[in-house]
């Protein structure tokens, strides 16, 4: 096998050993739907994240789009199929032969004209300045219309592909989960998603903003997971009530029991 290709698959294969695998798919499956790695494979898409960017293109890609690789930028590798077409039964057909590399670099190794999605601004979302308090780095994305934000514990990143309140108090319950129990369990666990989506509707009534209309798709969040463990959601949600009121409380508090109101954060 060619070195290069080993040395790629080596990648996810330690990512397996480690147990990052869950975190990496997710993140994987939030690529941005204007970049040209939003048609990458599965696989590619996670040699992507693993080299810690959500964004890589070919050399000329970036020349496309005016930016330019920075002087001493090191390349990371995706893999390229190679097909052949060979004759099966009289029948002419392509087959894939073998893998070879390609190389792309990385948006943060990249210099020039701004894209699209780092023009994406954000609203003053209430409670933001708990998550920078936390040192959470919170950044706009374009999403692929399937995932509308998501939160890295490694990174501690929040993505947002939205302006909806809701969606940011979802993550920033995410944050407080991570804080409180010293890391979350890679992947989206169920009481874990249960837990970040019960805080974010409360908090959302808490601030005044508008949680109502979420409820619905709420619900449905919640009884999806909940069916995961087998349980009703009212019987997971109630599992998790204590869980969620420690999320709320280090929220609105703070780690050392600040003295702030929700009025104060919300302004």
């Amino acid at each position: 096998m060619n070195t290069r290709v080993q040395e790629t698959l080596n990648k996810i294969l330690d990512c397996f050993k480690s147990g990052d695998i869950p975190e990496t798919v997710i993140y994987s499956m939030f690529p941005f739907s204007d970049a040209p790695s939003a048609k990458w494979s599965l696989l590619n898409r996670m040699l992507m994240f693993i080299s810690g960017t959500m964004d890589a293109r070919g050399y000329k890609q970036w020349q496309q789009v005016e930016r330019y690789v920075k002087k001493g930028s090191k390349c990371l590798y995706i893999l390229v199929p190679y097909i052949n077409k060979v004759e099966d039964n009289g029948e002419e057909k392509r087959a894939l032969i073998g893998f070879g590399t390609k190389a792309v670099f990385r948006v943060e190794d990249t210099e020039g004209e701004p894209l699209g999605y780092e023009r994406i601004e954000l609203p003053r979302f209430p409670l933001i300045e708990r998550a920078k308090s936390w040192r959470i780095n919170i950044k706009a994305v374009s999403g692929n219309y399937k995932y509308f934000g998501s939160y890295s514990t490694d990174r501690k990143e929040i993505s947002l592909a939205t302006k909806e309140e809701c969606v940011f108090f979802h993550e920033l319950a995410h944050c407080a989960h991570d804080i409180l129990k010293g890391g979350l369990i890679n992947g989206q666990n169920p009481l874990q998603e249960i837990v970040a989506e019960l805080a974010s509707q409360t908090l959302c009534q808490l601030v005044g903003k508008s949680g109502e209309k979420h409820l619905g798709n709420s619900y449905r969040y919640i009884s999806r997971y909940a069916e995961k463990i087998n349980l009703s959601p009212l019987s997971a949600s109630a599992k998790v009530l204590n869980e969620v009121e420690q999320v709320l409380n280090l929220i609105l508090n703070g780690r050392n029991n600040e003295k702030q109101t929700i009025l104060d954060l919300a302004a």
